[in-house]
């Protein structure tokens, strides 16, 4: 029987890695998971009365783009975020962003350009659905050095012009998924103008937008608006995952232009997976609601001030600007981790397990990723394991 070739190189995604690098040996400690970027604070006390009243709405297939009031509550979500106002044709429901980062590149890109094979940029390390999404439209996925020579963000301003000639797509995420940097507004702004000086579209994954240290981090929708961008150069994801605790409700928006979203939801049509309706109303609440997302972020600014207070003067720790994972520098990210799981319990993520090799170099192999999810008490039990054990 013949497979396709299209993922015959991908490794095992980095989960299941890690459960072959280390479910095998023994635990040197009570274990604590710090690895998987799943939120442990509470979920709004709104959502269980709202699933509640809504049960009968498992009976019907869901509306398939999200349902008025959802798409209101967005539309009014980005108003004040952003000061960005948005007709709800350019809006678009997801059964989480993973799916519309995947299926947007299967709608948009074309199949060629300028009589090419097309290349989708990317960020290395990275959410490893861009790289997935590439290969499934048979385009080349370049993966562009995100480390602390480039401020943990992708210069693909220094990209041959060839190249970006035949880019199609530019995946980028602040803040950054797993180094926490922010992407300013210069940023943006020299990004949109490659986008239009090479007529390539920028796919913005912000799922961690809410949850930052001292300053909400500029999004790619308003500064597209300063400039005055076109819409369809831009599509922009969000998620409930990390903003409201609710990463099981599988809920999160795509925004982008007309053009683009008649695209969109005419594969969500034939392939998409719409949100049952009583988890579309849960959103709807969540949406129209910024205290519970404001108390949970408190909860993630304390746990950067002990990061911060417990690696205090160690060579190349970097306190991240958003997000809620350290990027911890070490000889080998697998030794260390398998060191730190034997002797203390505590269970990290190898960066190599979320980067490529490219020019002959993972970018992610010395480092680990720590996800601070836990309870405060736990998480700095944690991070003061892992400092004694790795850089003690």
């Amino acid at each position: 029987m013949a497979f396709p070739e299209r993922f015959s190189n991908l490794p095992d995604y980095a989960f299941p890695r890690l459960r072959t690098l280390i479910d095998r040996l023994t635990p040197g400690g009570a274990p604590l998971a710090m690895t998987i970027g799943e939120p442990k604070h509470a979920m709004p006390d709104f959502v269980g009365p709202i699933l509640a009243a809504n049960l009968a709405g498992f009976g019907v297939y869901p509306p398939n783009d999200g349902t008025p009031e959802l798409l209101e509550n967005i539309a009014a979500w980005v108003q004040r975020r952003y000061g960005v106002t948005l007709a709800e044709n350019r809006l678009m429901v997801l059964n989480g962003t993973r799916e519309g980062l995947f299926n947007a590149l299967i709608a948009l890109s074309p199949e060629s350009k300028n009589g090419q094979k097309p290349a989708i940029l990317m960020p290395n390390p990275f959410y490893q659905v861009y790289a997935v999404a590439a290969l499934t439209i048979g385009a080349e996925p370049v993966y562009v050095p995100a480390t602390a020579a480039t401020g943990h963000l992708p210069d693909y301003a220094s990209l041959a012009p060839e190249l970006l000639d035949r880019v199609t797509v530019a995946y980028i995420c602040s803040p950054a998924n797993p180094q926490g940097a922010v992407a300013s507004r210069a940023y943006w702004k020299t990004l949109l103008a490659l986008a239009e000086k090479h007529d390539f579209q920028i796919f913005a994954d912000e799922c961690y937008s809410e949850i930052w240290r001292t300053a909400p981090p500029p999004g790619i929708l308003e500064v597209a608006q300063e400039v005055g961008a076109d819409p369809e150069r831009v599509l922009a994801f969000h998620s409930l995952s990390k903003r409201s605790n609710l990463p099981g409700l599988r809920s999160g928006f795509v925004a982008a232009g007309v053009q683009s979203m008649i695209r969109l939801r005419k594969l969500r049509a034939f392939a998409g997976a719409p949100l049952p309706l009583p988890l579309q109303r849960v959103a709807e609440a969540a949406w129209a609601d910024e205290a519970h997302v404001a108390a949970s972020r408190a909860l993630y600014q304390a746990k950067f001030d002990a990061a911060d207070r417990i690696f205090a003067g160690m060579q190349g720790y970097a306190s991240p600007e958003g997000g809620f994972f350290l990027w911890l520098p070490v000889e080998d990210g697998e030794a260390a981790t398998i060191k730190l799981w034997t002797e203390t319990g505590v269970r990290v993520l190898p960066g190599a397990y979320l980067s490529r090799e490219a020019g002959g170099q993972n970018p992610g192999k010395n480092y680990i990723r720590v996800a601070l999810v836990a309870p405060q008490a736990e998480t700095e039990r944690g991070l003061n394991l892992l400092r004694d054990c790795i850089y003690g």
